[in-house]
């Protein structure tokens, strides 16, 4: 099964760790996984994003409009840019962070809302799934991690890991279990960011 996901976001937020993340847990059950991060400014709240390919063999072109299975964005302004890559009938998993450039500060220049992104999801034929940033939950006191709270997103409330009834590409067990040992801190906050978004919580 070929499946393709475009991620978009800003520097700080953990885009390109979702990606990875998502290929290694891919590569792990006999999936191929080829995975083409860029990376825009280099600070914080600089434009990220990248694309990951699963079930070929070889690595081919990047994705073309209308060509995603799931498109991911982490924050309003670059999720709006990423909607023309989704596939009629595919999925737009957003979540809202509002990043503002100084333009948008000094009023300047529009941002967009979450209105104006969703229903540009649904004029390109996609299903949206939102996460508003407010449920985040917290771990002692801090903010979990916004990266993996939208990976559980991603692999428990998708088709990637068999949501409405499709075959599932991911197990949210076993990508739990890769995440909970891929750092030697935090492990707590990470396991239940990743079990909230996955739980649709």
């Amino acid at each position: 099964m070929k499946y393709d996901i475009y991620l978009v976001g800003v520097g700080g937020q953990g885009v390109l760790t979702i990606g990875e993340i998502i290929g290694d847990a891919a590569i792990q059950a006999g999936i191929p996984a080829n995975f083409y991060p860029t990376k825009g400014m280099a600070q914080r709240g600089g434009f990220v994003k990248a694309q990951l390919k699963l079930g070929r063999a070889r690595v081919g072109p990047q994705i073309p409009e209308r060509g995603a299975d799931l498109v991911i964005g982490t924050e309003l302004s670059e999720a709006l840019k990423a909607v023309r890559y989704v596939r009629p009938g595919g999925e737009f998993l957003l979540y809202g962070h509002v990043w503002e450039p100084t333009a948008v500060m000094l009023g300047k220049a529009p941002y967009p809302t979450r209105e104006q992104v969703l229903e540009q999801v649904q004029a390109a034929g996609a299903t949206a799934r939102y996460l508003d940033p407010a449920q985040l939950p917290t771990h002692d006191g801090r903010p979990v991690p916004i990266n993996l709270y939208v990976l559980g997103a991603a692999v428990g409330q998708t088709a990637l890991g068999g949501a409405g009834g499709h075959e599932p590409l991911l197990d949210v067990e076993s990508v739990g279990r890769l995440i909970a040992g891929r750092w030697k801190r935090g492990v707590e906050a990470n396991v239940l960011a990743f079990q909230a978004g996955a739980a649709g919580k």
